[in-house]
């Protein structure tokens, strides 16, 4: 008795006219799901990206914060105290909130807004206003 020949090359290929992917070309899928997908990676890429600037502007404020009050320690003048913030932040705005004697608190404020520019992303997004403050003795007169 033979037995019939199971396998080779024609009996793998070959689809049984019931099954369920007779009949149907599938070779674009991937494709189509990776061009569906595709903005939603962009879109949370991007987002990722400005959470990453507003973070960095965070730590602008801090350091722009440290050397007013530094500055201030030094001198009296509130035009100083602006101007070295700006020189570490651009755009942000220092204030002197009190000043003491030699030996005494200086407190300066800083705030910045932090624009959220980003394509796409800027739009959905507010601009944040960030503060920041610091304080140190007086140094000089």
């Amino acid at each position: 008795m033979t037995l019939p020949f199971v396998g080779g090359r024609d009996a793998r290929t070959r689809v049984r006219p019931d099954h369920p992917r007779s009949g149907r070309d599938e070779r674009g899928q991937a494709t189509v799901e990776f061009a569906l997908i595709l903005p939603l990676v962009l879109a949370l890429l991007m987002l990722l990206v400005q959470i990453g600037l507003v973070g960095r502007d965070e730590l602008l404020v801090v350091h722009a914060a440290r050397d007013a009050v530094r500055e201030a320690t030094l001198t009296a003048s509130s035009a100083a105290v602006e101007r070295v913030a700006r020189r570490t932040l651009p755009g942000a705005v220092a204030r002197i909130v009190r000043r003491g004697a030699v030996g005494e608190p200086v407190e300066v404020q800083i705030a910045y807004v932090s624009h959220t520019s980003l394509p796409l992303i800027g739009a959905f997004l507010p601009d944040l206003t960030m503060h920041g403050a610091s304080v140190m003795r007086v140094e000089r007169p």
